[in-house]
């Protein structure tokens, strides 16, 4: 048996806790809808990415082992198996309880079939007027088979030429543009059919003189773990855009079909598609299931959706003052979404604007499509302020927006870096200069998620907004280092990767088990959203053994088990999934009593902590490390979103024992953001009442 869980199963295991959420009957329909888009979208990139990779490993012919102890070609066979299962789970949910439930709520797909000849009327002028210009015909039995689009929806039909006896198959790609619910007005206005079906149902137009004998719709994944040649390229930006094409031509990695599909479509279909059966999956239902994610956020229906919770004003922050004044009053941490993520924003817009910034510098790893971030380093770079961007070009299947973003801001003067050769820029850092009576003033956000504000709003993460000057010399270090290509070394607070984070946290981590082997308390209380690098667990296991109390919330993969019985009594590990996506970091060391609290943009992952430029950033502030501790002391009390990750790597639903009542961290912090903007809009209220007129 091995020491460590296998990485790709350990991921397969958090999205079967997000299918759980969808399998949850006391949830409303469309939120259990939601989660099971969701773990189809999570499906779509671990085929993309890890089973991609594996493919490419097992076709070199190797066999070099995981920390697992298990192959490429091991390791494709138990995913495929694990994934069998999944999509079983998946389809029974859909067809034999959510589509049911859809059907009595008139929110279901209507069948074809069902319309009457209005209806089809109707729709096929939809259909001629808005899709018939958009599709292309291929024809599959060339002999050099066309490139069948990744990931969307392809028509597969196979035709009989009455004049010429003869029987051939094409295949039509339903451009990705088009909406996946087709609505319109005769039917009401919830009700919809789906785009193939429309598709199918007018597909022979596409064929005059020619019989349509069936038609199924199909849909290709093909590999995206196709990596950059830093060392061969002149140009990276040209580069990332070789790699972007690559991809549309990449193996498959996975073909999915209707179960009912007859065979010569079938075997047509994985000959241009170039699968085998191990690549094959036969689905009882609708094809990319991630598009129904959509209902759960679209207008209407609000009986069938979860209450939304709303962002609340940070107490940290004065809206009646500026950002700089707010930061030079004291340290701000920022809990979102539970706290809004505004403050960061204008953070940025006011630097842009104030004629006192003389310098703005900014890592960009992942942005929204219309970015406030980048339309203020724009304006600053046009108003004449020295602006300096890392846009990470190798944020994956984010390159091709990024590319745009680093040409759009080029354009504007801004000095672009693609960041480092050979690694990943991934800290989120911000770096504003600004002259204060005479003398330069370094503003600083670090945080551990993306400079994107609709992500920050169903992500959970922490922001730290400060002026201390230690942190700010670190931060002018750090893009001296990545933008110079030079060592990352000589900070004072910060500890980047991959110079020295690792190295500080095992220090950390080996300081806990020194003081427990000493009779003293041991204690790690650590937050991230995956764990598997073998030094990082390694050193738990040992201080586990030693006595030290470790306990962990991680929300995807987890690696680390405890081998012993004496450190399976140390160690506790949760996993959290809810309506916001668990993605802060944050560490906690009891430290002999004088704890060590620190916020990162990395997860305790070897690509993280040896392959990424990284920043872990430490909470000094009593009042804030005391929050950040609270944060983690309500993830590990979770007894009604939380699953215990047990030894094998499965997961066991958490729930209240005895007489403890039900306790829901998100729910609890947000009623905390809540409790604390209210205490703020009180006191502020407080403050102006002797100013106001009296009546």
């Amino acid at each position: 048996m091995s020491d460590y869980i296998n990485r790709e199963l350990s991921w397969l295991e958090f999205n079967q806790r997000v299918l759980n959420q969808a399998l949850r009957r006391d949830l409303p329909l469309l939120e259990r809808v939601k989660f099971l888009g969701i773990t189809a979208s999570n499906l779509d990139e671990f085929f993309q990415v890890r089973v991609g990779g594996l493919q490419m490993l097992k076709r070199s012919g190797s066999r070099a082992k995981d920390v697992s102890g298990l192959t490429p070609a091991r390791q494709l066979q138990l995913i495929r198996k694990r994934v069998g299962r999944m999509i079983d789970d998946q389809y029974n949910l859909f067809t034999k309880e959510l589509l049911p439930a859809m059907q009595s709520e008139g929110i279901s797909p209507i069948p074809v079939a069902s319309l009457t000849e209005t209806q089809l009327l109707a729709l096929g002028t939809l259909f001629h007027d808005q899709i018939f210009p958009l599709l292309t015909p291929l024809d599959m039995d060339r002999e050099t088979p066309p490139v069948l689009p990744s990931l969307n929806l392809i028509m597969g039909v196979q035709l009989h030429d009455p004049d010429s006896g003869e029987t051939r198959f094409c295949a039509v790609a339903i451009p990705d543009c088009l909406p996946r619910r087709v609505h319109f007005p005769d039917m009401g206005e919830e009700a919809f059919v789906l785009l193939e079906d429309l598709t199918g149902a007018f597909v022979d137009t596409l064929f005059p003189g020619e019989k349509v004998v069936c038609k199924v719709p199909f849909r290709v994944t093909r590999n995206g773990d196709i990596a950059v040649q830093e060392d061969d390229s002149l140009d990276f930006a040209d580069e990332m855009e070789e790699v972007l094409v690559a991809r549309k031509f990449s193996e498959t990695v996975r073909l999915e079909l209707p179960a009912d599909v007859p065979v010569p479509l079938a075997k047509s279909i994985r000959e241009a598609a170039g699968a085998g059966p191990s690549e094959t999956y036969r689905l009882r239902g609708p094809l990319r299931l991630s598009d129904f994610t959509g209902m759960a956020f679209a207008p209407g229906s609000d009986h069938l959706k979860v209450a939304a919770w709303v962002s609340q004003p940070s107490p940290m922050v004065d809206p009646s003052l500026s950002m700089f004044e707010n930061i030079a009053a004291g340290d701000i941490l920022i809990n979102n979404p539970f706290e809004s993520f505004e403050p960061v924003v204008r953070f940025v817009e006011e630097a842009a604007d104030d004629p006192d910034v003389i310098a703005i510098k900014q890592v960009l790893y992942r942005t929204a499509s219309h970015s406030r971030f980048v339309a203020a380093l724009i304006r600053a770079a046009e108003s004449g302020k020295q602006v300096t961007v890392l846009v990470e070009l190798k944020a994956r299947f984010d390159e091709a927006r990024n590319l745009e973003k680093a040409e759009e801001l080029q354009r504007a003067g801004v000095q672009v870096v693609y960041g480092v050769k050979g690694l990943k820029t991934h800290a989120k850092v911000c770096l504003v200069i600004r002259r204060e009576n005479g003398v330069l003033r370094r503003y600083c956000h670090f945080g551990t998620g993306n400079y994107n504000e609709n992500t920050a709003r169903i992500y959970t993460d922490i922001s730290l907004l400060t002026c201390d000057e230690d942190l700010g010399a670190d931060a002018s270090q750090f893009f001296n280092s990545v933008t110079g290509r030079t060592r990352l070394m000589r900070f004072r607070k910060l500890s980047p990767s991959p110079a020295m984070m690792k190295a500080r946290l095992i220090e950390l981590i080996e300081g806990e088990a020194e003081r427990a082997r000493q009779g003293e308390p041991g204690h790690i209380m650590a937050k991230m959203n995956s764990l598997n690098d073998v030094q990082i667990m390694d050193a738990l296991q040992s201080a586990a053994v030693a006595g030290v109390k470790i306990e962990l919330n991680v929300r995807g993969i987890c690696c680390f088990k405890p081998l012993s019985p004496k450190a399976a009594k140390n160690v506790r590990i949760v996993s959290i999934v809810d309506c916001y996506l668990e993605h802060a970091r944050i560490f906690h060391f009891r430290h002999g009593g004088a704890p060590r609290v620190f916020i990162a943009s990395a997860d305790w992952m070897t690509r993280n902590l040896d392959k990424r430029v990284e920043l872990m950033i430490p909470i000094d502030d009593p009042k804030l490390a005391r929050r950040l501790k609270g944060i983690l002391d309500a993830c590990m009390a979770d007894n009604t979103q939380a699953c215990l990750i047990l030894e094998d790597g499965s997961s066991k639903p958490l729930a209240p024992v005895g007489k403890a009542k039900p306790f829901r961290m998100q729910e609890a912090l947000t009623k905390e953001a809540r409790r604390l903007a209210k205490n703020k809009e009180r006191q502020m209220i407080q403050m102006l009442e002797p100013h106001l007129p009296q009546e």
